[in-house]
C-alpha cells in the first residue's frame, strides 16, 4: 500500500483533481483487474483505448485514475491525475509502488532483429554458472534465480515487469537480463526501469507491419539508448551497418563488438563445425557447443556484457565455454542414418539466411540441404517472398508450410511466400499446408549424409489457428517423422 502522491513521483502531471493523500492498494491498466482502493491506468491502446473504460474500473472500485484527458463528469471521491502519456506514466508509478526495484539490480537490456533470445540465456545460464543471482525475461521463458515462470510476450507489460522485478530482488538477484523488443520499446514497457546497460545485436527488416517503414523500426530500437542514463554503458555490433546510428547522442558509455571490424571487444573465428565454434576473444581462445557465425556474434557480446559488469576474464571464458544452445536454437534432433536434423526458431529471412548459411559450410560431398519452413499469419507481410527466395537459394530442397496462420489462410500465406521465387526456384519447392506432413515428407526424402533444417518455431510448443493454440512442437515432430521414416 502506498499514498497516491508517492507513487506519482517522477512522472509527468499536468494536472490533478482530487485527493492525493488516498492509499492505493492496487494497479492496473485494464478494468476489469481493477479492484477496491486500485489506481487505474487509462491507456490509448492500437485495439483499445483505456478511458473509454474509466467509468467501469471505478465501478470495480478504483479510487484514483491517471488519463491523457480528463473525463467531461468526474466521479465523486474519486482522484483523476492528468498526464503527458499514459503508457510511460504506468511504468514509473508501477517501479515507484513497488519500490524501484530494478535500481536494486543491474538490469542489461538486448535488442535487435535476431540474437536477443540466444544472448539474454547465455548471460542467465553464465552468471548462473559462476554463482552469481540472476534474473531474465525472454521469449522462451522467464527465470528467477533458478525458478522458471511461463513467459507470453517478448517483453512484459510495464505492470507485470516491475512485479517481476520485485520478486528478483526480493530473491536476492543482483543481475537481470531482458530482451528488449522493437514494440515493447515503442510502448513504454521499459519506463521505471533502472538499465545499467543496453545491448545492440543487428537489425534487418521485421515488424514492418507495426513501425511502418525500416526507419521507425530502426527509431524504435534506438529509443532504449536515447533513454540510458550517463553511469549506464551502450554495447553494439560495430559490423552492423546500423550499430553505431543506435549510440548517436547517447549520453551512456559507448563500447563495440566485432569480428571483422576493429572494436573494443575483438573476436575471430577460427574453426565452425557442427560439433561446435572455436573462437579468438580478446588474445584468448575459446570453444563452444554452439555453431555458426551468428552465434559468434552472440557469445561476443555476451563476453563482452560479462567485462562491462567488471567480472574476471578467464572465469567468464571458462563458464562460457560449457553452456549449451538455448532450445530451439539450432537444437539438433536424433535422426539416425548419419542424418543432420536441426530446428532453429528463424523466422526472418536474415536469421534464415545465417542458418543456411552455416549448414552450407558443413556440407560434404553429395550432402542435401532439405528445408521446411512458413511464415507467421497476421505479421508482417513483406518479409513472406524474402523467406522463401532465401530458403530455395540455400537449399535443394524446401517444404513451403504453415507456421503460426493465425487468423490467415496458410494456404494464402504460402502464396505470398511463393510469390518471391523464380521459375527455377519454383521447381525446388513443394507447398504442404500440414505442417505435420511438411516435417514427415522432409524426413522421408532425406538421404545419409543430408541436413534437414525445420525453421521458424523453434522452442514453441503450439501452432495457434484461429485464436486456438495446438499443441505443436517441431522438435517432436521431427522425431517423431524420422523415427517412422
Amino acid at each position: 500500500m502506498k499514498l497516491l502522491k508517492e507513487i506519482l513521483y517522477g512522472t509527468r502531471i499536468k494536472e490533478i483533481q482530487g485527493n492525493t493523500h488516498v492509499a492505493i492498494e492496487d494497479l492496473a491498466f485494464d478494468s476489469r483487474k481493477a479492484r477496491a482502493f486500485s489506481l487505474f491506468v487509462a491507456i490509448p491502446g492500437t485495439q483499445v483505448d483505456g478511458f473509454l473504460y474509466i467509468s467501469k474500473a471505478i465501478e470495480n472500485g478504483a479510487i484514483a485514475v491517471v488519463c491523457e484527458r480528463m473525463p467531461e463528469n468526474l466521479a465523486e471521491g474519486v482522484s483523476y491525475v492528468l498526464v503527458h502519456d499514459a503508457a510511460k506514466a504506468l511504468g514509473q508509478i508501477a517501479s515507484q509502488f513497488f519500490d524501484e526495484p530494478s535500481a536494486q539490480m543491474k538490469v542489461i537490456a538486448v535488442t535487435g532483429t535476431n540474437g536477443k533470445t540466444t544472448t539474454v540465456s547465455l548471460l542467465h545460464r553464465l552468471f548462473r554458472s559462476m554463482d552469481r543471482k540472476a534474473g531474465m525475461l525472454s521469449t522462451v521463458e522467464n527465470r528467477i534465480v533458478d525458478e522458471a515462470v511461463a513467459a507470453t510476450h517478448t517483453t512484459p507489460d510495464a505492470l507485470q515487469m516491475q512485479q517481476m522485478f520485485r520478486r528478483m530482488a526480493d530473491a536476492g538477484c543482483k543481475y537481470v537480463f531482458i530482451e528488449a523488443s522493437s514494440h515493447s520499446i515503442h510502448q513504454h514497457r521499459l519506463a521505471g526501469t533502472k538499465i545499467t546497460g543496453a545491448v545492440f545485436t543487428n537489425i534487418t527488416h521485421e515488424h514492418l507491419d507495426y513501425h511502418g517503414d525500416f526507419n521507425g523500426y530502426i527509431k524504435a530500437k534506438k529509443g532504449l539508448f536515447d533513454a540510458l542514463d550517463a553511469d549506464s554503458f551502450a554495447l553494439y555490433n560495430q559490423d552492423d551497418a546500423h550499430g553505431a546510428d543506435m549510440v548517436h547522442d547517447c549520453k551512456a558509455k559507448s563500447r563495440d563488438y566485432a569480428l571483422t571490424s576493429m572494436a573494443d571487444y575483438r573476436g575471430k573465428i577460427v574453426e565452425n563445425q557442427l560439433g561446435g565454434l572455436h573462437l579468438h576473444i580478446n588474445g584468448h581462445d575459446l570453444y563452444s557447443k554452439l555453431i555458426g557465425g551468428f552465434n559468434a556474434y552472440n557469445l561476443l557480446a555476451v563476453f563482452a556484457v560479462a567485462r562491462e559488469l567488471e567480472m574476471d576474464e578467464l572465469e567468464v571464458l571458462t563458464h562460457l565455454s560449457l553452456l549449451n544452445p538455448p532450445p530451439g536454437r539450432f537444437e539438433q534432433v536424433q535422426a539416425g542414418n548419419e542424418i543432420t536434423a536441426v530446428v532453429d526458431y528463424a523466422h526472418t529471412p536474415d536469421a534464415l539466411d545465417n542458418v543456411l548459411k552455416a549448414i552450407d559450410s558443413f556440407r560434404a560431398g553429395e550432402t542435401q540441404v532439405i528445408t521446411v519452413v512458413g511464415c507467421g499469419g497476421n505479421r508482417d507481410k513483406t518479409k513472406r517472398p524474402v523467406m522463401a527466395k532465401v530458403a530455395a537459394q540455400w537449399s535443394d530442397r524446401v517444404f513451403l508450410t504453415s507456421d503460426n496462420p493465425r487468423n490467415e489462410d496458410p494456404d494464402a500465406i504460402i502464396s505470398d511466400m511463393r510469390s518471391g521465387l523464380d521459375p527455377i526456384d519454383a521447381k525446388k519447392c513443394i507447398a504442404i499446408a500440414d505442417r505435420r506432413e511438411a516435417i514427415r515428407m522432409a524426413a522421408q526424402i532425406a538421404q545419409s549424409g543430408d541436413i534437414v533444417l525445420v525453421a521458424g518455431k523453434g522452442h514453441e510448443t503450439y501452432q495457434e489457428i484461429k485464436g486456438v493454440r495446438h499443441d505443436f512442437d517441431d522438435r517432436d515432430e521431427l522425431f517423431n517423422a524420422f523415427k517412422t521414416a
